[in-house]
């Protein structure tokens, strides 16, 4: 038992690496970043007030460079931050792309919620929406700040309903005692506990702002951190309609181009040197569709690169179903595309424990040997966030 429990703790040696969590929503657990075993944590933005945060988390931890993420843990850069804006939020920002118009707050909100909210006090309590075009010129200048930085959490969410308004005696969020770190509350904005309404972002909205950030990761060459619940079908159709045009050649295709050329005619060298109108890579994080939809993203003709991401919160809950339908997904996943994460909403020692967990989790499914599958999912992360 001792040795099984030796083995395990190699993996920190060989390096863990959290490809997606929110430590910034207990933002007092972040200076727990400092004592985690973890080589490197993805740090999320999700909403308005968290998008400083990570910048500041990254000042603070950020990755200045890919040799220090492939050496030994050093504590003062451990984190690669990630700026997006994630459809629980969308409804948040308005499209004033076409129209610099002044936004009318009652008729957004009726327009992007479904069903269409009549309850004014409801809706006088959201926060003022914000501009499309501000958030993403802030987005990107964090990304020019930041080099390595990803673009996410973004995505589409079919399930998803908008929380109750706050009590009048404030918020009262989930402690992180159980971390073993600090015990702080949520960052605003999250759920809190709070109830669900019966109000979802209408889909179309929910397009319109994933469409906006894939662009801003596109121009940027960055890879995209997303999150995709019941949504599967209408990520891939929106991504594809991004690199129609742009498609990797067939064998046959391949033997009836000119050499040097693409698909599209250009130049593979002027190709290389052009910004593609499409993301890089995409992690598809905690991936919780069905393992049939896995064949369309790893079409050959597909240019993105596309990976997958597992944690034991949303993937291995607890229930036979969901273990069952995870592990037929990881089985299914090629060796080179699978990543790790915690999801979890506070550094240290929990995040560290649910690393730990997938990564045995992912090693006994795929039935690696542990040192072996450690340097696997490094290696993965690495191809991921850099290329």
């Amino acid at each position: 038992m001792e040795e099984v429990k030796d083995e395990a703790n190699t993996i920190w040696d060989i390096g863990v690496f959290d490809a997606h969590c929110h430590p910034t929503d207990i933002m007092a657990s972040t200076g727990d970043i400092a004592s985690m075993k973890a080589r490197a944590l993805t740090i999320m933005a999700t909403r308005s007030q968290d998008q400083k945060l990570v910048e500041d988390t990254a000042r603070k931890y950020s990755i200045k460079n890919l040799r220090n993420a492939f050496s030994g843990r050093d504590v003062t850069q451990v984190v690669l931050p990630a700026f997006g804006w994630h459809p629980w939020f969308s409804h948040e920002l308005y499209d004033d792309r076409e129209s610099k118009a002044h936004i009318d707050a009652v008729r957004h909100y009726r327009y992007v919620l479904a069903p269409e909210p009549e309850d004014l006090s409801f809706i006088s309590a959201l926060p003022s929406p914000i501009s499309l075009t501000q958030y993403l010129n802030d987005t990107e200048q964090r990304l020019k700040d930041f080099p390595l930085a990803l673009v996410g959490e973004v995505g589409l969410d079919r399930a998803f309903r908008l929380p109750d308004l706050p009590a009048a005696k404030g918020p009262t969020g989930e402690r992180c005692d159980k971390s073993g770190g600090s015990t702080e509350e949520y960052t605003a904005g999250s759920r809190e506990g709070r109830p669900l309404t019966p109000y979802r972002v209408n889909m179309e909205h929910q397009k319109v702002i994933l469409r906006a950030q894939l662009d801003l990761a596109a121009k940027m060459n960055r890879a995209v951190s997303l999150h995709s619940v019941q949504a599967h079908g209408v990520v891939f159709d929106l991504l594809q309609a991004m690199w129609k045009g742009h498609e990797k050649p067939s064998k046959r295709e391949k033997k009836k181009l000119q050499p040097g050329k693409s698909v599209s005619g250009v130049s593979k060298d002027q190709e290389s040197k052009d910004i593609l109108p499409y993301p890089p890579r995409i992690c598809m994080h905690s991936y919780s569709g069905p393992p049939d939809a896995l064949k369309q993203f790893f079409n050959p003709k597909v240019p993105t690169d596309f990976y997958f991401s597992f944690s034991t919160a949303i993937n291995f809950p607890g229930s036979r179903t969901s273990t069952d339908k995870a592990t037929k997904v990881i089985e299914l996943v090629p060796d080179d595309r699978i990543l790790i994460e915690s999801d979890l909403h506070c550094a240290g020692q929990m995040m560290d424990d649910l690393l730990k967990d997938i990564v045995l989790k992912v090693c006994d499914v795929k039935q690696w040997p542990l040192t072996e599958g450690a340097e696997q999912l490094k290696q993965n992360w690495m191809k991921f966030a850099f290329g």
